[in-house]
């Protein structure tokens, strides 16, 4: 008999009553029942975690800052209310710490009292960091701790970017701040390169007026000194001509006889007259002179004086920015120009005092000079008039002495006013090197406070003003700069789609293992009859490839269609062809287990399933395992299973389902061979068969 008919005589015992058919459906629902509900209850855990109670515990006071009140605790709770991400309950710190012990809240989320002015402080001086408090209690459940970390996290960035922003929005304030304030100092520069340009101007002026100056007051220091050594010369002449007429007076007075001779030698005493007369018109002109310049060299030292002490005032001591630098130059200066100008002015007083003495002066200098040229006229007729000559000669010598007194105190004045004039010159020599000085210093001043409001200027192009909308742009870029821009790759839609390429096979699984605890791995009959070992072994394979077959259908018609499932796949016949194979390797190696090792053939294929499935990666990548269950991954068929209806279910390269099917049809063919050996033992009776030791 082929082993078709044994396979469809094998099926037929199912219809000989109720409780085989019962057990047929059993069969073909138990993958169904197995899988579908595991991927159910795993379907979309995600969405229902609005059912999951959670304690929310705000104890937050909220902070003031800048008269501006902030309640960061507030915000986030009420944000999280909004989300619904768990069903958060408001409970007081008590209340959660007794409901998370005792299960009535899974997690508990704690803002503390202080979390709202921690968050202010990154804009102060002693910045801190404000923590939001988790507790889980892993006892309850471990994966909603698990979960929680995760939205925790979201929900720890959220207020960090918060507070970033708030903080950032400061900086950029102080940056508009710094911006309007560098404007004003450019504009206080641009005033100060005015100022610096009209005391640069002024200083100019004064330097070249205090040269004028000191040129003046050279031309008065030579002048005077000419007019001080004629005035020496006056004095001398005055003086011997005092003495002439005293010697003349005392000779006529006291001796008159003697004067005879002298009267008889009028061209002697012609000449000595016309002498006297030109010596006084000498003293009487430069005495002119001297009065004529000292007013002028008076004038301009004073007004040197007054340009240096204006000056002085309106740009050191008035000044809103003073130069120390050359201020103290231009207190030098100014102090030189007074004294030059103190003794100008005494030198002009002298003379301007003695206006009368020295007009007085002057009409005795003529009254002598004209009576001395009256004498040299009348000489030669003096000698009949004796006694009008003794008189005049004594009237004479006492206008002689009074020439020579005056010329004394009129040379002491002028000596006085020269040695003035040439402190003058010094003075305003110094002051003229120093407002030179200044001159070069303001060029710098000038320069320099061009350069800085020039560099303001720039500085303020350069620092930024930004305004609210740009200020909001930045400190958003700023306070979040990184954004995770996940794309995946055929993204599964929810859980139970993740977990479907692991739960489907195992509930193949599942099914092959109950359908060869109702079928015989092999046919008794058969194998008395002695027939063919392959024979033999198809024979039992195929009434459980074909009840995979069917119930590989209604897995995945249930888990497609089914409400609250939908299970979608990228490859729908592909996967269907693909399952079929699974069912047909895992009933071929479950068949040989239970051929070959008999009732310890059972316990044998549990063991080989959890081996897979600890081994598949079907949950956690199979690298985070350890080393044997990476060793063994490679050498067993749920492994390429997995992988290759992840590839199915979820699309991409379907290199991996191609060679999975290559290995799932390799384990096929190899448990079959085995399974044809089991046969050929298995048509020899031992004592072993016919007692076994172990019977399930």
């Amino acid at each position: 008999m082929r082993s078709p008919k044994l396979a469809a005589l094998e099926l037929k015992r199912f219809g000989r009553g109720k409780l085989p058919r019962a057990a047929l459906v059993a069969l073909l629902l138990l993958p169904l029942l197995y899988g579908a509900l595991y991927l159910w209850s795993f379907w979309d855990p995600y969405s229902r975690l609005d059912k999951v109670p959670v304690a929310l515990v705000n104890a937050d006071k909220g902070a003031d800052v800048n008269g501006e009140h902030l309640d960061v605790g507030g915000e986030i709770a009420r944000n999280l209310r909004e989300r619904k991400t768990f069903d958060w309950r408001e409970v007081s710190e008590q209340e959660a710490a007794k409901g998370l012990e005792d299960g009535t809240y899974f997690l508990s989320l704690t803002m503390p009292a202080d979390f709202s002015e921690k968050i202010a402080s990154s804009g102060g001086a002693d910045p801190a960091t404000g923590a939001l408090q988790v507790h889980t209690n892993d006892a309850n459940n471990y994966i909603v701790g698990s979960i929680s970390r995760t939205v925790f996290s979201e929900v720890r960035s959220a207020a960090s970017t918060k507070a970033s922003r708030k903080f950032l929005d400061k900086i950029f304030v102080s940056f508009s701040d710094l911006h309007d304030k560098t404007a004003e100092a450019a504009d206080g520069a641009d005033k100060l390169k005015d100022g610096a340009g009209k005391a640069q101007q002024g200083a100019k002026d004064l330097a070249d007026g205090l040269d004028t100056a000191k040129e003046k007051s050279g031309e008065l220091t030579g002048g005077l000194k000419k007019l001080n050594e004629a005035a020496g010369k006056l004095e001398t002449g005055s003086r011997q001509v005092a003495d002439g007429t005293q010697k003349v007076a005392d000779k006529v007075s006291g001796i008159t006889d003697k004067a005879r001779p002298f009267v008889k030698d009028p061209k002697n005493l012609a000449d000595t007259a016309k002498l006297v007369g030109d010596t006084a018109a000498v003293v009487r002109n430069h005495l002119d002179k001297a009065v004529e310049k000292a007013p002028a060299a008076a004038s301009i030292a004073k007004r040197a004086a007054t340009r240096a002490d204006t000056f002085y005032t309106k740009y050191c001591t008035a000044a809103a920015q003073p130069a120390p630098a050359y201020c103290a130059d231009a207190k030098v200066v100014k102090d030189d120009t007074a004294e030059a100008a103190l003794l100008a002015g005494d030198a002009n007083t002298v003379l301007g005092n003695s206006n009368g003495d020295i007009a007085k002066l002057k009409g005795q200098l003529t009254d002598l000079e004209n009576k001395a040229r009256e004498l040299a006229v009348k000489a030669p007729a003096l000698a009949g008039d004796l006694d009008a000559a003794v008189t005049q000669a004594n009237a004479l010598n006492d206008g002689a002495h009074k020439v020579a007194a005056g010329m004394a105190e009129l040379h002491k004045g002028i000596g006085t006013a020269a040695g003035g004039s040439g402190k003058l010159g010094e003075g305003v020599g110094k002051l003229g090197d120093g407002a030179e000085k200044l001159n070069g210093g303001m060029f710098k001043l000038v320069d320099g406070s061009g350069q800085l409001a020039g560099g303001l200027h720039d500085g303020v192009g350069k620092i930024p003003d930004y305004d609210q909308q740009q200020r909001d742009a930045r400190t958003q870029v700023m306070a979040d700069p990184v954004q995770l821009a996940s794309q995946a790759l055929h993204k599964a839609p929810n859980y139970g789609t993740g977990f479907a390429p692991y739960f489907i096979p195992l509930s193949l699984w599942v099914g092959a293992m109950v359908a060869y605890m109702l079928i015989a791995p092999m046919n008794k009959r058969a194998l008395a009859a002695g027939a063919s070992p392959w024979r033999i072994a198809l024979a039992g394979w195929l009434p459980v490839v074909g009840l995979g077959a069917a119930q590989v259908g209604a897995l995945m018609s249930v888990l497609h269609w089914a409400p609250g499932l939908g299970l979608k796949m990228a490859h729908p016949a592909l996967t269907i062809g693909f399952l079929v194979l699974v069912t047909a390797c895992f009933a071929a190696i479950i068949q040989w287990l239970n051929a070959k090792f008999g009732a310890a053939g059972r316990i044998l294929v549990l063991a080989f399933l959890m081996l897979q499935l600890t081994s598949a990666g079907g949950t956690y990548p199979v690298q985070t395992s350890p080393d044997f269950f990476n060793g063994i991954h490679p050498y067993l068929p749920m492994s390429y299973i997995v992988e290759s209806l992840r590839r199915l279910i979820t699309g991409g390269d379907l290199t991996p389902v191609w060679q999975g099917g290559a290995v799932l049809v390799a384990f096929t063919a190899g448990a079959l061979a085995l399974t044809a050996l089991a046969a050929r033992g298995k048509q020899v009776w031992t004592m072993d068969r016919l007692h076994p030791e172990l019977s399930l």
